[in-house]
């Protein structure tokens, strides 16, 4: 079956989903299980960079919410430092030898936790953190200490994801963006970024500023507002701005104060002995 076929069958499954029988959720299995194979290797993304925007695939939450249905529950195995777990997801690294591991250039830290289905690149480095299932973390990108991204979010390459902070994810409805945070991004500690909100590439963070879909974007230079995106290079700090109908009250905003240049890069910069 092709690759047109393959999602054409699991979109129909998908559609059916509530009325499935036990033997056509036998059937289902296989495309699942494949489809999941290739989130896990990369290969499939719930979004990806096309022409300067990014454009979302249904198919990979079909897949991702399918397996649900198609697989038990299963016990995964214990292990110092690791409690047992009882998912329908496998953990990524069940089944990882130390060779794995060395091909794949990653640092996982005691503590990290990857869903099976989330891809990590080589050169990344996973603090105790938690990366859920459909997730994509960009080569030398590293997710810090407490640090969570949410499923489908994607993660550009050499970002820093901050200790404490998180990246929201989405399963449904299955056409909503998930979170995008391109290359060379800097999330600073304890901020959020959720709502299928896009953070363009260089741009910083700075700490504790939480971005979702409706949260004000204020360029403090020019005054303008805009929502749901952070442009390239952009320092983004947690602000505050009066309501046009009662002056008095201010609401949250996060505020564009420069855009980043040597020394900013400087502060925020990964050292890369961290990578090797």
């Amino acid at each position: 079956m092709s690759d047109a076929q393959a999602r054409q069958y699991v979109g129909d499954a998908f559609a059916r989903r509530d009325r499935l029988t036990p033997d056509e959720v036998t059937a289902l299995r296989p495309y699942v299980t494949d489809g999941m194979a290739r989130l896990d290797r990369g290969e499939l993304r719930a979004a990806r960079p096309q022409d300067g925007d990014w454009v979302v695939d249904p198919y990979v939450k079909q897949v991702i919410l399918l397996s649900f249905l198609t697989h038990p529950n299963a016990a995964a195995q214990a292990g110092p430092g690791r409690p047992k777990t009882y998912d329908k997801v496998p953990l990524k690294f069940e089944e990882w030898e130390e060779g794995d591991f060395e091909k794949s250039r990653l640092r996982v830290v005691p503590g990290a936790v990857v869903r099976y289905g989330a891809y990590v690149a080589p050169g990344a480095v996973l603090m105790p953190s938690f990366v859920n299932v459909g997730a994509y973390v960009g080569a030398g990108t590293m997710v810090d200490t407490w640090a969570t991204v949410g499923s489908c979010a994607q993660i550009g390459e050499r970002c820093h994801i901050s200790g404490g902070a998180g990246i929201g994810g989405v399963l449904e409805p299955i056409g909503d963006n998930p979170v995008v945070i391109e290359d060379d991004v800097f999330v600073g500690a304890r901020s959020e970024v959720a709502e299928g909100v896009r953070v363009r590439t260089g741009a910083v963070i700075g700490m504790g500023v939480y971005l979702g879909r409706s949260t004000p974007i204020v360029d403090r230079a020019t005054g303008e507002v805009t929502y749901g995106e952070v442009p390239e290079n952009a320092v983004v700090v947690a602000g505050a701005r009066a309501t046009a109908q009662q002056p008095g009250l201010s609401v949250y905003a996060a505020v564009i104060v420069k855009y980043a240049d040597e020394r900013t890069r400087g502060k925020t910069a990964l050292n890369d002995l961290v990578r090797d």
